[in-house]
């Protein structure tokens, strides 16, 4: 293989494998640093050893082999294994799959111990495999500050001896919510990349349904649990016709997408368990969240869209998770029932609030209302202000042919 054909097969394992890799080494050495260590030096090992051999035909095993050998050569030269456990132990099970893994990591970041937004962010790190410029980009901070906010929240698991385990049933609940964050922000840098040419990563979204899946089969009874699962099921679905494929990946609107081509039984499921979810008493947002995802799924056409309901929906959705980002969104909705300049009120309030103070969107959606307004030189300052907050090349594309129509 040549040196560029070894590089983007060792960078797709990356995107693809980390977190399950970090997992399994994880439950060998019982220390998060040291499992990192060892799983990037696999990863630097797999660039000579595979020019050399070849791609094996699993690289996930491959690299998760390589990765403990490493782990167990370390350990060995500590010359005790307990020297090496700032992690409590509990007796290793090395036949139980994979995903029991990545969940026990999911819970061990998702500790109580931590504050909120490092459970998050710890989790999008190590059990998601998110890069770390990509969960500041969610979290609209700089690079370092979140980089810096990983590394503490890893001193303090390691400093309070958490353990790497499944927690037990009356220790879920005070993990469950951002365990389920996090999933949804793995998904949502899948959906719609932060970065790059491409505008979905399918490979990450695809990895936060299975881990969503995972969950539900550990907690079937909790709604948003299902909720979580129905609301990525329903934007995965429509995963094939989100880019123009014969238009250099052209990004596609809701109205321009092809619904024959969406993936109906993902879209049957998901609408399946929203409805088990809205039942089963308060809907919490991502039960609520699901609950607008399948509208739009279901509706037969794009006009067919209950809009009104959809607005009704997300004046629920704000009322139990006041979010600027949810007021954004309901924006669009107020659009599409009251007009464009019913909307432009409350976006220019979410500019004045400042919460969203470099969120790519804010910019976007109102280059669009007043686009529809006809306020044309309003909106080119508008979409380029967006151009200037985004870094994926497929909106950026998008968002300069808009531009291009105001002038």
């Amino acid at each position: 293989m040549t040196a560029d054909e070894t590089r983007r097969a060792v960078e797709g394992a990356h995107r693809r494998e980390w977190a399950t890799v970090l997992a399994a080494t994880v439950r060998v050495t019982r220390d998060l640093d040291l499992a990192e260590e060892c799983v990037q030096d696999a990863y630097v090992a797999a660039l000579g050893e595979w020019a050399r051999d070849g791609v094996p035909a699993r690289p996930g095993a491959w690299l998760t082999t390589a990765a403990r050998h490493n782990a167990l050569d370390v350990l060995r030269r500590a010359n005790t294994l307990r020297s090496k456990l700032p992690l409590l132990i509990e007796p290793r099970d090395d036949s139980a799959p994979a995903g029991d893994d990545r969940l026990r990591l999911v819970f061990l970041c998702c500790h109580p111990a931590l504050a909120v937004e490092a459970r998050v962010a710890l989790t999008l790190r190590l059990a998601c495999g998110v890069a770390t410029p990509d969960i500041a980009d969610a979290f609209l901070v700089s690079e370092s500050t979140m980089a810096a906010r990983i590394t503490r929240a890893k001193k303090k698991i390691v400093k309070a001896g958490i353990a790497f385990r499944m927690p037990a049933a009356h220790e879920l609940p005070d993990r469950l919510d951002a365990a389920l964050t996090a999933i949804h922000l793995q998904f949502t840098t899948g959906h719609t990349a932060p970065t790059g040419s491409a505008l979905t990563r399918d490979d990450v979204a695809g990895r936060a349904v299975d881990l969503a899946r995972m969950l539900h089969a550990l907690m079937p009874g909790e709604s948003e649990v299902r909720g979580l699962l129905a609301l990525l099921l329903a934007n995965h679905a429509r995963r094939a016709t989100r880019t123009a494929p014969n238009e250099n990946g052209r990004l596609r609107l809701l109205e321009e997408q092809d619904r024959s081509a969406w993936d109906q039984e993902s879209i049957a499921e998901a609408d399946a368990l929203v409805v088990s979810a809205l039942k089963s008493g308060r809907p919490g947002r991502f039960a609520l969240q699901a609950a607008i995802a399948t509208l739009h799924a279901t509706a037969p056409t794009y006009r067919d869209t209950d809009w009104k309901q959809i607005l009704v929906l997300y004046d629920a959705l704000l009322r139990v998770w006041p979010s600027p980002v949810v007021a954004l969104n309901r924006a669009v909705a107020v659009a599409m029932v009251g007009g464009p300049a019913a909307a432009l009120a409350e976006v220019e309030a979410l500019e004045r609030d400042g919460r969203l103070a470099g969120y790519r969107y804010l910019p976007a959606v109102k280059a669009d209302l007043l686009r529809r307004m006809g306020r044309t030189r309003d909106a080119a300052d508008a979409y380029e202000q967006a151009l200037a907050l985004t870094a994926n090349d497929a909106e950026r594309a998008f968002l300069t042919g808009r531009l291009a129509e105001t002038q």
